[in-house]
């Protein structure tokens, strides 16, 4: 990939991640985009960088060579975010560039010393701070702590009106040669919001309420282009990942859109017999059903749709006395990320014994979770035909809710 200008003084340098888990955790079919800035004055600064994936370090240093760069002239490395996609390479550039000097919040200091050693040549800054690089160009920070590590800051460069924001606003999907919002169709903007509410309910989502924060500091800025660490950089319309990202934070709580999935896990088909008429019987009111499958779907994927839908259907077994294993675990994480308020309806099958909503009630009460659910559906072996008739009836009663929801919401 090439470095390309993403404003007069500005470069971006990229290089994409793929074929790994995200944070050990994540699946990224798509990929992912490090996003790493150089902004000139009479001084030069390199805003985040990225780890040692696979020998991206270099994929980076190639890419000043491009731009005619000399890696000696970069005087400062500011840091945002520590986590280690962003900073892992301050290492590898110590060995060609060991005297420059790192400007980060106070809260990244130690974090600077137990990562990589580094306690000497840093420069600690906080609300109110600037870094006044020369030629008119100055850049202003922000904290914006908990977004979604502690010690997180954003960049902004007063000249350009760009803001450096690291995590905050970004997305997954690796970057072809067109890196900027202004050089993509209609069809590929829509792609990159699908990654980023993938990445923003996958890596971002349990501090929706720091998000909040965040983007009320940002507003008060005169911001003309977004540069993320992950994912495009928006200089045709830089309000609308930020306002994305207000719409993602208000669907913590809900409501959400009005899209309902639907997850479900089977042990010998009993439970499975039931799910296509229930997604039949949303479809049939008009809303759009996320269908995934335990434990073969992925929990980034069903986060990714559970946070845009006002409505949730559990469909699994009872297995020895409790939920389906794979139901329970993806619950438990669903409550972590303090995905609340959706209207939900569960089936499932039982062999001698229920007990799954035992289970169900303990995770939601435990998790503070507060979904609001129809009255549940368990049968006995095999579902027949009154049961399936009332399967409908539920689930086409909570299609109607979820769309009456989302109507009357503002986001």
């Amino acid at each position: 990939m090439n470095i390309t200008s993403a404003a007069d003084g500005i470069y971006r340098l990229s290089a994409n991640a793929e074929d790994i888990l995200f944070e050990g955790l994540w699946p990224i079919p798509n990929g992912v985009s490090m996003n790493s800035y150089i902004v000139q004055g009479e001084k030069t600064a390199i805003i985040d960088g990225v780890c040692g994936w696979d020998g991206v370090p270099q994929t980076l240093f190639s890419q000043f060579e491009q731009a005619g760069i000399d890696v000696n002239s970069i005087d400062y490395v500011v840091i945002n975010h520590m986590e280690p996609d962003h900073s892992g390479w301050l290492e590898d550039f110590r060995k060609i560039r060991p005297d420059f000097t790192i400007v980060t919040s106070k809260k990244a200091v130690p974090m600077l010393e137990s990562f990589y050693g580094i306690h000497n040549r840093v420069i600690e800054v906080g609300d109110g701070d600037s870094l006044d690089l020369g030629a008119g160009r100055v850049l202003a920070f922000a904290e914006i702590p908990n977004v979604h590590w502690p010690e997180t800051i954003a960049t902004f460069d007063t000249l350009s009106g760009t803001l450096f924001s690291c995590d905050a606003f970004g997305s997954f999907g690796a970057i072809s040669d067109a890196p900027y919002d202004d050089q993509l169709s209609a069809e590929q903007i829509e792609f990159f919001e699908a990654e980023a509410v993938r990445y923003y309910a996958n890596i971002v989502a349990a501090f929706s309420t720091p998000v909040k924060k965040a983007i009320e500091k940002c507003g008060t800025l005169p911001i003309r282009i977004v540069a993320p660490g992950h994912g495009i950089v928006w200089r045709r319309d830089p309000h609308k990942i930020i306002n994305d990202y207000r719409r993602y934070a208000e669907y913590q709580k809900g409501p959400a859109r009005d899209e309902v999935t639907l997850i479900w896990g089977s042990m010998y088909g009993m439970t499975e017999k039931a799910v296509g008429p229930a997604v039949e019987a949303m479809e049939a009111e008009g809303v759009k059903v996320h269908v995934h499958r335990v434990p073969e779907s992925s929990w980034g994927d069903i986060l990714a749709s559970v946070w845009t839908s006002t409505g949730v259907v559990l469909a699994m077994p009872t297995y020895e006395y409790k939920m389906f294993p794979p139901m329970a675990a993806v619950l438990d994480e669903l409550g972590k990320k303090r995905v609340q308020n959706r209207k939900a309806f569960r089936f499932g099958s039982y062999g001698w014994s229920g007990g799954a909503q035992k289970e169900l009630d303990e995770i939601m009460e435990r998790l503070k979770m507060k979904w609001e659910f129809l009255e549940p559906l368990e049968f006995k072996g095999s579902p027949d035909e009154d049961h399936l008739t009332e399967i409908r009836s539920r689930c086409r009663e909570l299609a109607r809710e979820v769309k009456k929801i989302a109507a009357a919401s503002p986001v």
